[in-house]
């Protein structure tokens, strides 16, 4: 998310930078360059109003323009901005992910429009709930309108390793939502997540159900599920729901497919409604906190090193990887070492994703392009590791014409693919050598550059920077 507004943004403050002294007129001309880049990104024109004269405002004062640094404090004034713009970093904790502070069972409504990830995302917070705050969870599907609904409610609760509400055919939704609640009373449930029903458009059938289930169940959160990709749709959608409805928090899905992100910078201003949890993907643990500080960092090219740590830490096998660092210190590192961790890195999502926490690597995007740093190359290298003999894993020396044709036909790959990937890892393993030979003195010494093989030596000696 975000993609094309952190390019433009980061290009606009890079020209700034350039510049070094700056004047009113330098402010200026780059509000407009950051006013049409987030019109182009789908952010709410009020929004884009609201935000540009309060970052005029501060910004062409004397104390920035006659700063040692006037770039950067229009950048930060621009973080700022952003972060009020998202939610703010004084809010209650409480706004931030899910509220269940109320006597159990607590009651979770889960409401939006069809198609926008819903149900999804009611598995989704199953898994998380019974994982990260240990609750007893149940699962309760009130749509009687789409075919086989419930049995997905049912399959996703099975997955995520919590209960669903029994179908029993003919009922309608308050008479499950009911049932729901009893039951969750009786069996002493914390939370239970109802899954609302949902349409292709709004109408009042759609709010008038939504209301009965929400004033019978009086439900803690009331959680609005809008699709990212759907742009100033998502916008309105949630205007409408919290006028008629009413809404505590927003979780937005499909982040992951939207470049522009307009949509998550509009939501609060707009409904004000928090923004409370972001879906990437279809994977049941593919659901974070939404923070706006962090999604500003983003935004600006700063990164999220923070929820790329928290992210690290929640899905690394911590033994595995003290093993695997045990062995790279001594200068062990062999192939199945390699689809270890292929297989670590695909824990924590897609690549782009993890890339893109990182400061400075949007200015990078076309080189990991076209470096074809993709999961599915990773999957790739992982079916040709698995289609080698331990032998060959642990000794790749013996890989010769005859087995490369085998390993590539047992993976669907090519020998071309078999040769780039022994390349590669070859030069993985050199590096791991060069650092158990260097030791850490050496590397403080040399930096990164001393890694680097001699063929890339730079200009004096040197070795070229990455």
């Amino acid at each position: 998310m975000f993609e094309a507004l952190s390019g433009k943004l980061t290009g606009v403050f890079d020209r700034l930078r350039r510049r070094g002294a700056l004047t009113e007129a330098d402010v200026t001309e780059a509000l407009r360059e950051v006013r049409v880049a987030l019109l182009e990104a789908d952010v709410a024109l009020p929004v884009v109003r609201d935000l540009i004269a309060k970052v005029r405002e501060r910004a062409v004062g004397v104390e920035v323009l006659k700063s040692v640094s006037p770039a950067q404090q229009v950048v930060k004034i621009v973080n700022d901005a952003l972060v009020e713009a998202l939610g703010g970093v004084e809010e209650n904790p409480m706004a931030r992910g899910i509220d269940l502070n109320a006597p159990a069972p607590v009651a979770v409504l889960m409401v939006g429009l069809q198609g926008s990830g819903k149900t999804t995302t009611s598995g989704k917070i199953a898994l998380r709930l019974k994982g990260r705050e240990k609750k007893k969870v149940l699962l309760a599907s009130l749509d009687v309108h789409r075919p086989a609904a419930q049995l997905q409610l049912e399959t996703l609760a099975n997955q995520a390793g919590v209960t669903s509400l029994p179908i029993i055919m003919g009922q309608s939704p308050l008479e499950i939502a009911a049932r729901a609640m009893d039951v969750a009373k009786r069996e002493l449930y914390d939370v239970v997540v109802l899954d609302t029903a949902g349409r292709l458009a709004i109408d009042e059938a759609l709010m008038a159900e939504v209301a009965a289930v929400k004033a019978a169940t009086r439900p803690h959160e009331v959680l609005l599920v809008v699709d990212a990709m759907t742009g100033q749709d998502a916008v309105n959608t949630a205007s409408a729901f919290q006028e008629k409805v009413g809404v505590t928090g927003i979780v937005m899905t499909r982040i992951d497919g939207d470049a522009r992100g307009g949509a998550a910078l509009s939501m609060r201003a707009v409904t004000g409604a928090p923004i409370k949890l972001l879906g990437a993907g279809e994977k049941l643990d593919a659901l974070e906190d939404f923070h706006p500080d962090r999604i500003a960092g983003r935004i600006l090219g700063m990164g999220d090193i923070v929820s790329l740590v928290e992210r690290a830490a929640e899905t690394i096998d911590q033994e595995e990887a003290e093993k695997l660092a045990a062995r790279m210190q001594k200068g062990q590192f062999t192939l199945e070492d390699y689809a270890s961790q292929i297989k670590q890195i695909g824990k924590m999502g897609s690549l782009s994703g993890i890339l893109g926490m990182l400061p400075g690597v949007g200015k990078m995007k076309d080189q990991i392009e076209k470096a074809n740093l993709d999961t599915t190359v990773l999957k790739k290298h992982t079916a040709m590791i698995n289609s080698m003999t331990p032998k060959e894993r642990r000794n790749p020396d013996i890989i010769k014409a005859s087995r490369k044709r085998r390993i590539a036909a047992g993976s669907g790959a090519s020998v071309q693919e078999v040769n780039k990937l022994l390349k590669q890892f070859d030069d993985m393993a050199t590096m791991m050598k060069r650092m158990n030979k260097l030791g850490q003195k050496g590397l403080m010494r040399g930096g990164l550059a001393a890694l680097l093989p001699k063929g890339m030596a730079g200009p004096g000696g040197g070795r070229r920077p990455f």
